[in-house]
């Protein structure tokens, strides 16, 4: 008989799920950045590479509270928002809706990783995960403020040049 999955298995699941994710991101952002036409949607782009880095050591430290190696498992939910990413860099090199498709991309990219980090943070609260939840939540208010600041560029810069 199957062992009965815990909580905690799922929390480990979705932390490698985000672990893989923020990986996959990290190398996809210097090819968006390249992209970006808007020299704001460029450095927008180098800044949250930055960042992200940051995130990824903040989960390797929940994978060592948690006395587990930081291993990614495989998250088609992102290779496939990313590879969208991708299609839209291909279709719109050179138009003037480029920087519009990519902050869209971005912002979906983003989305995901705040349902992500939110629910970690909801089960390491339920688990006891004391050490954990600060740590979730530096990364969670991070990807909503670039979420944030995505939308200030479409509003300001992207959008109006694509229409």
């Amino acid at each position: 008989m199957a062992t009965q999955k815990t909580l905690d298995d799922l929390f480990l699941d979705t932390l490698k799920d985000i672990y893989y994710a923020e990986k996959q991101i990290l190398r996809a952002l210097p090819k968006m950045a390249r992209a970006a036409q808007s020299e704001e949607g460029k450095a927008g782009f180098q800044k949250h590479r930055d960042e992200t880095q940051g995130q990824v050591e903040r989960l390797e430290q929940v994978f060592d509270m948690l006395g587990k190696p930081a291993r990614g498992k495989t998250c088609e939910a992102i290779q496939g928002i990313i590879a969208e990413g991708e299609d839209i860099m291909e279709e719109f090199k050179g138009s003037p809706a480029l920087d519009a498709g990519l902050i869209s991309s971005a912002q979906a990219v983003e989305h995901y990783e705040i349902a992500r980090y939110g629910t970690l943070i909801a089960w390491a609260n339920q688990l006891g995960l004391k050490n954990a939840i600060p740590l979730l939540k530096q990364s969670l208010a991070e990807e909503e403020a670039t979420d944030k600041k995505l939308t200030q560029l479409a509003v300001t810069v992207a959008n109006a040049k694509a229409a």
